[in-house]
């Protein structure tokens, strides 16, 4: 697959993109090498997992981490309810050995998000979302997978891929990754996006809006992220704010609109305030700046 036919799939998929992160996702197709993706909340990390799978026409395993997770929930555990119950009800006279190795088989394993990703015909695009929220520990699974694309399993030995899962990590950079981890996949940053870049990503997921009202929204949320908030709004909530303000049949905004919709933009009470603090003076930024426009 060629750069120019990466970019293509994205633009068909309705990703918008720039030159850093196609040729990151031809690289990372083209090596078989995972992509680590950082960047702020919000920014459309997790949307390049999702679209690669749609282009590419392959399914999107997903693994969503959190604090706590181990092997049981990411890589496989043994259905230990069936293993008992075909003990139980198997009255033959197989030795000890032999049940064990009965038992511990493929047929009484649970494949979890991992261990599915390289048990597929056809490479699945495999997103490991939000690492930076799961242990330092549970690094040390992924890396066998990262390196050689296989995971050992004590009783079964060491499964390798039957196809190259296609691996997208994201962070939001919660806490700092390993060395090891980091070195085994290509990186990519992802900010914010300019003006002219999220105005375009309003105007074709929300293709209803009044183009005046799309060019206020954006332009307020550029202003909005200078402040020194908790919690800065991402393109998600532009895009929320933008299908409210649309479905509620706006041609432009004003101070008391923005007032009366900020829950949908920000969710921090500190945060509250502060914009509604500063709503008359970016409300203000905004005017200057669409007659500039």
């Amino acid at each position: 697959m060629t750069l120019q036919e990466v970019a293509r799939l994205l633009e068909e998929n309705h990703y918008i993109s720039d030159e850093k992160i196609t040729m990151s996702v031809f690289l990372s197709i083209s090596l078989n090498k995972p992509i680590l993706i950082e960047g702020p909340p919000g920014v459309g990390k997790t949307e390049i997992a999702k679209v690669l799978a749609k282009a590419l026409e392959t399914e999107l395993i997903r693994l969503q981490c959190y604090e706590g997770l181990d092997v049981n929930q990411s890589i496989y555990e043994w259905n230990y309810q069936h293993q008992l119950l075909y003990l139980k009800m198997d009255e033959s006279e197989k030795s000890l050995e032999e049940k064990e190795e009965t038992i511990f088989s493929e047929k009484f394993l649970l494949k979890r998000p991992l261990l599915q990703s390289i048990s597929k015909e056809t490479s699945p695009v495999l997103l490991l979302d939000e690492i930076d929220r799961a242990d330092e520990e549970f690094e040390s699974f992924l890396l066998e997978l990262l390196s050689d694309y296989q995971i050992s399993i004590p009783e079964l030995g060491t499964i390798a891929a039957k196809s190259i899962p296609h691996v997208i990590l994201t962070s939001n950079r919660n806490r700092e990754l390993s060395e090891a981890l980091r070195r085994r996949c290509l990186y990519l940053w992802i900010d914010f996006p300019d003006f002219e870049k999220e105005k375009q990503i309003v105007e074709q997921k929300v293709p209803q809006i009044n183009k005046r009202l799309a060019a206020q929204i954006v332009y307020f949320m550029q202003e909005l992220r200078k402040l020194r908030l908790q919690k800065v709004p991402g393109i998600a909530e532009t895009l929320d704010w933008a299908l409210a303000l649309s479905n509620m049949h706006f041609d432009a905004l004003d101070v008391k609109i923005i007032e009366s919709t900020l829950g949908i933009i920000i969710k921090d009470w500190q945060d509250t305030r502060l914009s509604q603090d500063s709503l008359s003076e970016l409300f203000d930024k905004v005017k200057v700046k669409m007659k500039v426009h």
